[in-house]
């Protein structure tokens, strides 16, 4: 009973708010008394380049800047406060765990209590990671806000709002628009609301059906979201020129980042960065899109997004993530934000042993890369083969298996969709 009163709306805020001001204290102590620093290096980066737009300079004048203009506008009062960024990034978490409680009371209705839709919440609003990471100062939390704002926007029809959100977080951060062909997907009669139940109709032709397909639903997400997304990169082209392109996406394209990469590219990133002018370096990246962006954007929303559209942008991201061909801990964020919405039901919580070793494998595997890494960066020994590579195909491993996994639960609901509208109806 404790521990239910707890889960309710106001206490389960209190504590998650609580959480980060204690983090953002503590942090701020650690900075001033250790060697070993609790602020994100890439909030230093931020907040030079706000200042730098403070001085009317560009951001992209500081070095490794490789992020859109607005997160540097949306930090200016760093400039003066130096805590602000991380303050930001600490409400986003909570605003997006709000969201994920709005969403999950919405889905389940009366079979699921005000209290346990709270304890769901919970494991983003209390998550330590996710503290820790929003209060050191990534902006990984904003991210968060964004994914389960557009996922609320798609759920509630509010079309417009959904095409809005896509294309401002396509423009902030680039991997949201694996999102676009799963929303796209399940926009259909039936999840918008508008199938008549009657007898049933023949098959369409092929031309009638792409006409159909193209509902003036789908027509409007695509011309919002493009709108908003174009604007923006005009807006900020016009302001900073090539600069933006170039430190806001073309980077990530043909990104070698090897350092804390937990992606079995790490090696083959770390062997082309010895010889940045090989002419392999353009193919060795391209090539790492292809089964990441097939599994995300194309097959994933196939399986799963008409019936279950939650488990599908959880599925796409981890796909999307454990695929990429750089990995680090902050993108685990990317992801974990749709657990609260995909454990409910899954074979996870049904098979308590299945769960337990997913999360043991899933911990043991990244401990096991975390120590070749430390050895590596701190101890200065060469542990980039073998232990670094087997370290980093085992997390990759255990990732597949846990994707198998989501998808396998995703298509299982699949399966039981039509009986529980029946039996809602």
């Amino acid at each position: 009973m404790a521990l239910a009163s707890l889960l309710r709306p106001a206490p389960l805020f209190l504590l998650a708010g609580l959480l980060r001001l204690a983090l953002l204290l503590y942090g701020s102590w650690q900075d001033a008394h250790s060697a070993v620093k609790y602020t994100d290096i890439d909030y230093l980066v931020f907040t030079d380049a706000a200042r730098l737009v403070a001085r009317g300079a560009s951001p992209y004048a500081r070095d490794t800047y490789r992020y859109t203009p607005l997160l540097a506008w949306l930090l200016l009062p760093t400039a003066r406060a130096a805590a602000f960024g991380k303050l930001v990034f600490a409400v986003a978490d909570l605003l997006a765990g709000a969201l994920i409680l709005r969403i999950l009371l919405r889905r389940r209705g009366r079979a699921m209590s005000v209290e346990a839709a709270g304890g769901f919440a919970a494991l983003w609003l209390w998550n330590p990671m996710v503290a820790t990471i929003s209060t050191r100062g990534s902006s990984e939390g904003l991210l968060g806000l964004l994914t389960m704002a557009l996922l609320w926007a798609v759920e509630t029809r509010r079309v417009g709002l959904a095409g809005l959100v896509l294309g401002l977080a396509v423009h902030f951060k680039i991997y949201p628009f694996i999102y676009a062909p799963a929303i796209v997907w399940w926009m259909d009669d039936e999840n918008m609301g508008r199938l008549c139940h009657g007898r049933a109709k023949p098959a369409p032709s092929l031309a009638a059906a792409v006409v159909s397909f193209c509902s003036p639903d789908r027509i409007r997400l695509a011309v919002v979201s493009l709108a908003t997304f174009t604007g923006l990169n005009l807006l900020m082209y016009s302001i900073y020129g090539s600069p933006f392109l170039v430190h806001t996406y073309l980077h990530h394209v043909t990104r070698i980042d090897h350092r804390h990469n937990f992606s079995p590219y790490n090696i083959l990133l770390y062997l082309t960065s010895a010889v940045p002018s090989s002419s392999s370096s353009l193919r060795t990246e391209s090539l790492a899109f292809i089964p990441q962006l097939l599994l995300s954007c194309v097959l994933i929303p196939l399986a799963l997004a008409k019936r279950d559209l939650a488990t599908s942008m959880m599925a796409q991201t981890f796909a999307f993530v454990t695929f990429n061909k750089v990995c680090t801990s902050q993108y685990f964020l990317w992801y974990m934000i749709f657990l609260p919405l995909y454990l409910p039901g899954s074979s996870l919580l049904q098979k308590p042993a299945l769960g337990i070793s997913a999360l043991v494998l899933w911990l043991v595997s990244q401990a096991a890369w975390l120590q070749q890494g430390y050895q590596l960066e701190f101890l200065g020994h060469s542990t980039f083969f073998p232990g670094l590579w087997l370290s980093s195909l085992w997390f990759f491993l255990v990732n597949c298996w846990i994707l198998g996994l989501i998808i396998g639960d995703g298509v299982g609901r699949l399966e039981t969709k039509s009986t529980s509208k029946a039996h809602i109806e």
